[in-house]
């Protein structure tokens, strides 16, 4: 039996405001926002997830009753939303009147009021700085969990990645060159694996303030149950069009031939994460994440350096001792999960204890050797993608993207990243304006939803692969397959958030 909840909150708006759900103009002042939840099903362990959120505003005056229920969506949230003050700041009167004794006579007219007024007004404006600049209080354990509102730029970074993977996942598409990978070490597998860490590190934090160990743990296993079930079913998937698409050599290039051949042994296979055919290698690793994030979310509320540095000697060890995790048929996995643990520990730890460090990653020269490595590094890329490397670097350094593999997780593609992270960091805010501009709003979107659009990516980088094969490989083709099929993943982002609302309010009904 389903069980549901609510929780309520309140949101203080200093000045008059705008939320799409509305679509009026409300007035500043505090307003009640509600969040639905409901239990998990399938779990012998208490779990709720949110599946709606509402705010209280005044109805227009030709409405009764005067107060009515608006669902809106985080992303209305955080544009409407204004930025808040935590507490008032105290004022000491005595400090800032004047030292004459006042005037108790009342029988003054205009012209002696007027002076007095102004020089009223201008003390009032020397205080405005002073109560304006009241910081926010501390908070403990996880400080982001804190805040309210939801940090745009995690889900536009997942979103942007899984857009850039879908291009990359399209051979010979010209698309890919709006993709990181020609400009650098690192690609967007990193950004979407560090902002997995951040945003598992968010949710499962805030499970743990709601329902302790019991919901994290009930949080996990139901995510990881998830991302198996569409990890097996993608993989059947992806079989049935090859199949469809006649196979041959079409086959070969997926590693779907084997399970076309031996379906029974190599489903068994799959069952164990052991077979994972082209561009599915990433679901297997989220797994094993997300199973093994419960500890990890322990370790990081208690001693998050300590679980870092061992993060770090795992990933040093793999690169030292060739550790590595047995896989079929090639005894092999293309994303190490020794290695790329590295990047959702990092995603986590930057959630508990990244804004003692931030202060130090922000300062100048911090910015500049970030700078410096990125242009290197665009130096090299651009080299090898230009040709003959030897062009524009010299023959030593034009080997280097030999040496920055991708299956461990290179330390040079693992340096890039954290530079380009500490520089958009830098460059973009929380409150950046552009986080509201359509394209924006498609990325977030993909971003909220990222193991249905990472599934479909896949499939559509495939249909696109065999257009290409059958149909032309133009390259008037390969831009409209790349636009269309990003157009794809955005509207069936924007379907599952419409789907999400309304099965939340037929729920309330």
């Amino acid at each position: 039996m389903v069980m549901t909840r609510s929780r309520s909150e309140t949101v203080v708006f200093k000045h008059p405001f705008r939320i799409a759900s509305a679509e009026r103009l409300l007035p500043a002042g505090s307003y009640e926002v509600i969040t639905e939840e409901e239990s998990t099903e399938g779990l012998s362990l208490p779990s709720f997830r949110p599946v709606a959120t509402m705010m209280k505003v005044p109805a227009p005056p030709s409405r009764s009753p005067s107060v009515e229920m608006v669902t809106i969506s985080s992303v209305d949230l955080s544009d409407a939303r204004e930025p808040m003050r935590w507490r008032e700041a105290p004022v000491d009167l005595d400090k800032h009147r004047d030292s004459a004794a006042p005037n108790t006579d009342f029988r003054r007219t205009p012209a002696e009021i007027e002076p007095d007024a102004k020089v009223l007004l201008g003390r009032l404006l020397h205080l405005e700085p002073e109560l304006l600049a009241t910081p926010a209080p501390r908070t403990s354990a996880l400080p982001e969990l804190k805040v309210p509102g939801r940090d745009l730029r995690i889900d536009v970074c997942r979103g942007i990645a899984l857009w850039c993977i879908f291009l990359n996942h399209i051979p010979n598409n010209i698309g890919s060159w709006l993709t990181l990978r020609n400009y650098g070490f690192s690609d967007s597998a990193e950004v979407f694996m560090f902002a997995s860490g951040v945003t598992c590190a968010i949710a499962y934090g805030k499970a743990h303030e709601r329902g302790g160990w019991t919901g994290v743990l009930g949080r996990t296993l139901q995510r990881s149950w998830d991302i198996y079930a569409a990890f097996l079913l993608l993989i059947l998937a992806c079989a049935v069009v090859v199949y469809l698409a006649g196979g041959g050599r079409l086959a070969d290039e997926t590693n779907t031939r084997i399970l076309l051949e031996h379906p029974g042994a190599t489903l068994a296979q799959a069952a164990m994460l052991q077979y994972r055919p082209v561009n599915t290698d990433v679901l297997p690793l989220f797994v094993i994440f997300h199973l093994l994030f419960a500890p990890l979310l322990w370790l990081m509320l208690r001693v998050p350096n300590v679980a870092l540095g061992a993060s770090l000697l795992l990933y040093a060890s793999v690169h030292l001792f060739g550790w590595t995790v047995p896989a079929w048929p090639n005894n092999a996995w293309f994303f190490n999960p020794l290695a790329w643990q590295l990047l959702v520990v990092l995603g986590a730890w930057c959630v508990t204890e990244g804004k003692k460090f931030w202060p130090r990653l922000s300062s100048r020269w911090a910015i500049g050797l970030a700078v410096l490595y990125l242009a290197f590094s665009l130096t090299i890329a651009l080299g090898w993608s230009i040709g003959p490397p030897e062009v524009l670097v010299p023959q030593i350094l034009a080997k280097l993207p030999y040496l920055a593999g991708k299956s461990d997780l290179d330390p040079l593609r693992l340096l890039h990243f954290i530079a380009l992270a500490i520089l958009a960091v830098w460059l973009v805010p929380r409150n950046w304006r552009g986080l509201s501009t359509p394209v924006m709003r498609g990325a977030i979107r993909c971003g909220e939803n990222p193991l249905a659009i990472y599934c479909l990516g896949v499939l559509l980088a495939l249909a696109s692969h065999i257009a290409l094969v059958k149909i032309s490989d133009e390259l008037a083709m390969q831009i409209a397959l790349s636009f269309f099929g990003i157009l794809l993943l955005i509207t069936a982002a924007t379907m599952l958030n419409s789907i999400k609302q309304t099965k939340a309010t037929t729920t309330r009904s």
